[in-house]
């Protein structure tokens, strides 16, 4: 074969590897998780920071807490705590106790201050 006839073979080689179906799928679509219930709450934190934190919640199942931190908005998932509720996100931990919550930013340490601390919810659930 010579090198023109090989090179139009590999072109439309692939072009079919890059036009097939295969190819060209979607990502894979995540099934919808059923909630139970959803709140909203707002914080008021030390240093006049605010927190709207929407929770997502199943009852005998995972419960999520939708917040942003540094400008982004963030999903995050319960995990076992010794007190309270502990959502973790990457390297972020929101932890609640009732009405009261921190964030943390674990890459700072685990004896790390909170990154924003001392909040706390007067709303009630919507």
């Amino acid at each position: 074969m010579n090198a023109i006839h090989y090179g139009m073979c590999m072109a439309c080689i692939l072009m079919v590897a890059f036009t097939s179906p295969v190819a060209m799928a979607d990502t894979a679509h995540l099934p919808a998780i059923p909630v139970d219930n959803t709140l909203v709450r707002n914080y008021q934190c030390q240093g006049g920071q605010t927190l709207k934190v929407t929770y997502y919640n199943r009852q005998g199942g995972q419960s999520f807490a939708m917040l942003t931190v540094k400008g982004n908005a963030m999903l995050f998932v319960d995990t076992l705590a010794a007190s309270g509720v502990r959502y973790v996100a990457g390297p972020y931990v929101w932890w609640t106790k009732g009405d009261n919550g921190d964030l943390y930013d674990m890459t700072a340490g685990p004896d790390a201050a909170p990154i924003i601390a001392g909040c706390t919810s007067a709303s009630h659930p919507r």
